[in-house]
């Protein structure tokens, strides 16, 4: 009976978490598709059969779908929830009925309305931390080492309790909470640090060591440590103008975080163990609701992010695909031949499948 309340417990908080960040993305899509004067077919939470629907006054069909595992907009001369448009029916329309097609829009519209669902995505993540710095004020320590940990390689290195940290590799450090980020993608890989020491400014290399640590929802983690505490962690009250600017530079340097561990991924300097797939997320979104609110919204920034920075890769059927093509299309002047577009539509779900896949085995491994 546990097991069954519990597995009830993981769905649940899967559905809720993953259909706020689908929403909010594909509201994105909505809102700047009805702004160009796209007429929108449906709005839907999941893919499959419709299990609950109802209809706008403009006609569109929002529904929530069997397979809660993403989610789209239909907009009007869309042959399918892909977005791809039906040609031959778009050529039967009357001028006044194409004029409403996303197909017809001008270049720069549909770019606007396809990049606009990633967009919402940092949005989302930027307000979540918004409020969190202004819920709870901003830490306000410098990054300036109060202490030295024993046996550390901070220690081999020779930093020193007062040495202020400016730079690590290229990326200038304005707060002591920049170098956990700074440092998060250095498993086993130097960093070069610029430190002031009285009126000297000194370069080191530290080559971080990987430890184990709790995530805080009960999952061991990897991550990489130098071994320095700051001094004294205040907080600061913030204007939202401040807040804001801090939560823009945050959601910016989580996303070059992703990046480089999907280039390190790709390139083998990694493992590919931290993936997750639906199991993985749902997991992850359980224990969150089991701890507290808070923990579900930093959950829901986190994946956010990530799920408008991976809609910017440039793979077929993914938003950055659409805009890869209209990039060629602005290039030499006219679309690619449909044929090819189709091709390479197929390649794209073909590689979405394999990484569905993979995920999902990643994960029942872990599971089991």
């Amino acid at each position: 009976m546990d097991i069954a309340i519990h597995l009830l417990h993981t769905l649940w908080s899967f559905f809720i978490v993953l259909s706020v960040i689908v929403f909010i993305h594909e509201f994105g899509h909505y809102l700047i598709a009805k702004c160009c004067g796209v007429k929108i077919v449906a709005f839907s939470i999941g893919f499959g059969k419709e299990l609950i629907g109802w209809n706008d006054k403009s006609g569109t069909r929002w529904k929530i779908s069997l397979l809660p595992l993403g989610g789209y907009v239909k907009m009007f001369g869309d042959a399918s929830s892909a977005s791809t448009a039906d040609v031959e029916a778009i050529e039967r329309m009357s001028e006044s009925d194409r004029r409403l097609t996303f197909y017809h829009k001008s270049l720069p519209r549909k770019a606007a309305i396809v990049a606009a669902g990633p967009f919402a995505n940092f949005i989302l993540t930027v307000a979540i931390f918004t409020y969190f710095i202004m819920t709870t004020g901003l830490p306000s320590a410098d990054p300036v080492v109060g202490q030295v940990m024993p046996d550390s390689p901070a220690l081999a290195a020779g930093l020193k309790t007062g040495d202020r940290i400016l730079k690590i590799n290229e990326d200038e450090v304005s707060s002591f909470n920049d170098i956990p980020y700074l440092i998060s993608t250095n498993l086993g890989t130097p960093v070069v640090l610029l430190v002031e020491r009285g009126s000297k400014e000194i370069t080191m290399t530290i080559t971080p060591k990987e430890v184990e640590d709790d995530d805080g929802l009960g999952n061991k983690i990897k991550h990489p440590l130098i071994g320095i505490k700051s001094a004294e962690i205040k907080y600061q009250d913030v204007g939202p103008v401040r807040a804001l600017g801090e939560s823009v530079r945050r959601t910016y340097m989580l996303c070059a975080a992703t990046l480089k561990v999907v280039g390190q991924m790709i390139t083998g300097q990694r493992g590919v163990g931290d993936l997750k797939g639906p199991i993985g997320i749902a997991q992850l979104s359980g224990q969150a609701t089991d701890k507290d609110f808070h923990t579900t919204l930093w959950l829901i920034a986190m994946l956010s992010a990530n799920l408008g920075l991976v809609n910017l890769f440039p793979v077929p059927l993914l938003d950055g695909g659409h805009l890869a093509y209209y990039a060629v299309e602005a290039a030499r002047g006219r679309p690619l031949a449909q044929k090819v577009q189709e091709y390479g539509f197929r390649v794209g779900f073909a590689l979405l499948a394999m990484l569905m896949a993979f995920t999902l085995i990643n994960d029942l491994w872990k599971l089991f």
